[in-house]
């Protein structure tokens, strides 16, 4: 029985666990987001609000909707991820910094070959007191969740994240 384990680094190189054979899978290789995997528009968020999925864990809410947009270039590939902080969290400084982690987790663990998806992340009050690891391993978790549940169209591009969650048993 093998878990996925991920252990936050300081590492410039923003690898994250490498090491870690069953997490290289999903662990991103880059230190940024680019542009196309985040979700930018109101209009996107409000239409994953309305007509996606949701799926509740104890450091945060997860929104997701299957993205089906026709006609334009590269608009049906790829996981486009969406963060909002509600001001009911704390002032502009809690905010931020707890942005600045669920970015950070959402960074080392989102998967990188996976299906058309939007999803947001609304993290709640535990979030704040909560260690990176565990911030981390929960990102990890709802993804894998997400990808799931998403339905057969993730099909075998979420094949790691299938093999992981069936080892952790």
């Amino acid at each position: 029985m093998k878990s996925v384990s991920v252990v936050p680094t300081r590492e410039k190189s923003g690898r994250g666990s490498a090491g870690n054979s069953a997490a290289r899978v999903l662990i991103s290789k880059g230190k940024r987001f680019p542009r196309e995997s985040r979700l930018l528009r109101h209009a996107d968020f409000d239409l994953v609000y309305r007509e996606g999925k949701r799926h509740f864990s104890p450091l945060m809410t997860v929104f997701y909707r299957t993205r089906s947009e026709v006609g334009t270039g590269k608009a049906g590939t790829g996981l486009r991820i969406g963060l909002t902080v509600s001001k009911a969290l704390g002032g502009a400084v809690d905010r931020n910094r707890l942005r600045r982690r669920m970015r950070e987790a959402i960074r080392m663990v989102r998967p990188l070959d996976a299906p058309a998806l939007d999803v947001v992340m609304n993290p709640k009050r535990a979030v704040l007191k909560a260690e990176f690891a565990v911030i981390a391993q929960e990102v990890l978790r709802a993804f894998e969740t997400v990808l799931r549940k998403s339905g057969p169209s993730s099909g075998a591009s979420s094949a790691g994240t299938r093999e992981s969650n069936t080892n952790n048993s």
